[in-house]
């Protein structure tokens, strides 16, 4: 008898988690006749990728977001933090190729690069233009999608109302530097003797083992934030994965695995990218949206290529309550960014 109440429970908890791994995923409705929710998978120069398309009115402006990471895929968590955004625009979220729910086990490893993600991007937005009846849309790039923003913008904006880089990448052997000395500062201003050897361990700019040695600086620099609130990205994504209706516990397997592959392939071979050399000039509106503690893409640095760069109108805009993610702690600032750009520019989209 208590052999196959065993069983039983055994069999229960398979199927369970066979049922977690594979339910059907979607995105909650929004009220409205002109309101659109869903999720789409398209093939995107060959592979397909996933787009979360939310807004209560279909006609309004797209925003297209490009995440950060690379790997850190947005849609698991995006709608917690987008529900004003969706009164007024078109939001997209895209997981890139091989990150998230875009993810493939069986994808082409060779042409992961981040020049075949600023084509996939390319290929997005002619996909959104056309499907809504745009001529142009609002770029919204974050951290790692920055670099991507601006590679679309330099070689082809005729698609692009405006670009917004938050927690713009810049110089990645400047910014390094930049965020080191900074936590070198805390450090001794704190007496934390255990972070000055973990520091002094890593050893300065350029790092024998990037992804460590970044994600430890960066510990220590969180640690000393003077924010009282600050976001959990990491929890996010956990809770995002596990909980909502956008994702199965597949979609958290390949998340991981995506997280690995972008981590691997991507990070830490842009060694060489430095805007004040590649691009000191665009054709469209850009705005800069920087955190006062940001040390992860230093604001500092932002601001001293926002002073050089040439562009038809261009704003910095400080976010004083924020780090590294000003869009998400300072929502409501980020949103009324958002709508004066559609007061000032909407007519052309």
């Amino acid at each position: 008898m208590k052999k196959k109440i065993i069983k039983r429970i055994i069999l229960i908890i398979i199927l369970s988690i066979i049922a977690l791994l594979f339910r059907p995923t979607y995105t909650p409705s929004i009220d409205g006749d002109k309101s659109i929710s869903k999720l789409v998978n398209i093939k995107v120069c060959g592979q397909n990728q996933t787009l979360l398309i939310r807004g209560k009115n279909k006609e309004n402006p797209i925003i297209l977001f490009l995440h950060g990471g690379p790997g850190l895929a947005q849609i698991c968590y995006a709608r917690k933090y987008q529900s004003k955004l969706e009164d007024d625009f078109l939001v997209v979220n895209w997981d890139q190729r091989g990150s998230g729910k875009s993810y493939s086990f069986f994808m082409n490893k060779d042409n992961f690069t981040k020049n075949q993600l600023a084509k996939d991007a390319r290929e997005i937005i002619d996909y959104l233009c056309k499907n809504y009846g745009k001529d142009k849309i609002i770029l919204v790039g974050h951290s790692w999608g920055t670099e991507l923003g601006m590679n679309i913008i330099k070689n082809d904006s005729s698609k692009i109302l405006a670009y917004i880089g938050v927690g713009q990448v810049v110089n990645n052997t400047e910014g390094e530097c930049i965020s080191y000395e900074h936590a070198i500062d805390l450090a001794k201003q704190n007496q934390d003797n255990s972070a000055l050897n973990i520091l002094e361990d890593i050893g300065n700019p350029p790092y024998k083992d990037v992804i460590k040695a970044t994600l430890e600086k960066e510990n220590i620099i969180k640690k000393y934030c003077p924010l009282e609130k600050d976001i959990n990205v990491t929890k996010d994504v956990v809770e995002g994965c596990l909980f909502s209706p956008e994702s199965n516990w597949l979609d958290a397997i390949k998340y991981i695995c995506g997280n690995k592959l972008s981590a691997e392939k991507l990070w830490g071979t842009n060694k060489d990218f430095n805007l004040f050399n590649d691009v000191k000039k665009v054709d469209i509106p850009i705005y800069f949206c920087a955190g006062r503690y940001d040390y992860t893409t230093p604001s500092v640095l932002v601001e001293k290529y926002y002073k050089m760069l040439q562009a038809p109108y261009k704003e910095f805009i400080w976010f004083e309550n924020s780090a590294h993610y000003p869009q998400y702690t300072e929502s409501d600032k980020f949103h009324n960014l958002l709508l004066d750009i559609l007061k000032t520019r909407g007519d052309i989209i």
